[in-house]
């Protein structure tokens, strides 16, 4: 049956007549009354019964009427749902992003946006691993580098730098380095096997600023931020982390405070198909007022 003719015939039966039908559709007379018989013969049953006073609907038409308005009625609250759900921020969000900032900066941050946004349920997936948004494994990203899919919607958010720290146990003992060379004398954490793809510099500390251009030998490799971070926690020597992680670490000291380690750009990350969403944009919108009170 053809959408466009139900529509028609619809109309028609709420206007009365085809003069005020064809008000109402700003079609001519002529041309619903074509689409009436062709929706007739197709359904090979009469509608209407024309009588001087206008259309009275036969018992099919009854029929056919009670179905379509059923059918017209949930149509108009799927497009009011749609409606809402481009101004009203509501639903399940998916949110995913890498593992150190997901647990240190985005998960501490998700009660204030809950509490501005009681209607959104957040789920956050944190994994070093990229999920596909053009088939919602996720909703948004936040990644360590600019996606390579053209069909994303991406914004840079921010700069993630890195600098070399040790906690204050270890620098009492060890005695604080001075110069990039200095550093040939101490104990120094690198990431190993399976550490975060995005990280493209993983042995950065071993390399800078030695002087016989020789990698220095690390002491201890972990492939996860948070035994990397607990590992110079705990003294057992000096590595590079990014500067977020440590905001809250007042036992850890920064060295070497004028040489930056990588650098890496924040992007938030969304599909084509969400840019008008509510919860989405509301979402954006408070990841980027909460990195703007970056002080790293």
């Amino acid at each position: 049956m053809d959408w466009d003719k139900l529509k028609i015939f619809h109309a028609v039966t709420q206007a009365g007549s085809f003069t005020k039908a064809s008000d109402v559709l700003n079609l001519s007379q002529s041309a619903i009354s074509r689409q009436i018989q062709s929706l007739e013969y197709e359904l090979k049953t009469s509608l209407f019964e024309r009588h001087a006073r206008g259309l009275v609907l036969t018992d099919s038409g009854h029929k056919l009427y009670s179905t379509a308005n059923e059918v017209i009625s949930k149509i108009k609250e799927v497009e009011t749902d749609f409606t809402e759900q481009k101004h009203k921020p509501s639903g399940k969000l998916v949110v995913t992003t890498v593992v150190g900032f997901g647990g240190i900066w985005l998960t501490p941050r998700i009660k204030e946006f809950r509490d501005k946004n009681p209607d959104i349920e957040v789920e956050l997936i944190v994994t070093n691993e990229e999920l596909d948004l053009s088939t919602r494994e996720a909703d948004v990203a936040i990644w360590m580098r600019a996606p390579k899919q053209k069909n994303y919607i991406q914004k840079k958010i921010i700069d993630i730098n890195y600098h070399i720290y040790g906690s204050s146990k270890y620098c009492e003992e060890h005695g604080l380095p001075r110069t990039l060379n200095d550093l040939d004398k101490h104990n120094l954490i690198t990431y190993g096997k399976g550490s975060p793809s995005p990280l493209s510099e993983k042995e950065w500390i071993l390399k800078v600023g030695s002087k016989d251009k020789h990698k220095r030998k690390s002491v201890m490799k972990v492939n996860n931020i948070y035994s990397l971070l607990l590992a110079v926690e705990s003294g057992v020597g000096l590595a590079a982390l990014p500067d977020y992680m440590v905001a809250n670490k007042p036992g850890l000291v920064k060295v070497l405070g004028d040489h930056s380690g990588p650098k890496y750009e924040a992007h938030f990350v969304y599909p084509q198909s969400l840019k008008n969403v509510a919860r989405v944009r509301t979402f954006r919108d408070f990841i980027l007022n909460k990195v703007s009170e970056w002080k790293f």
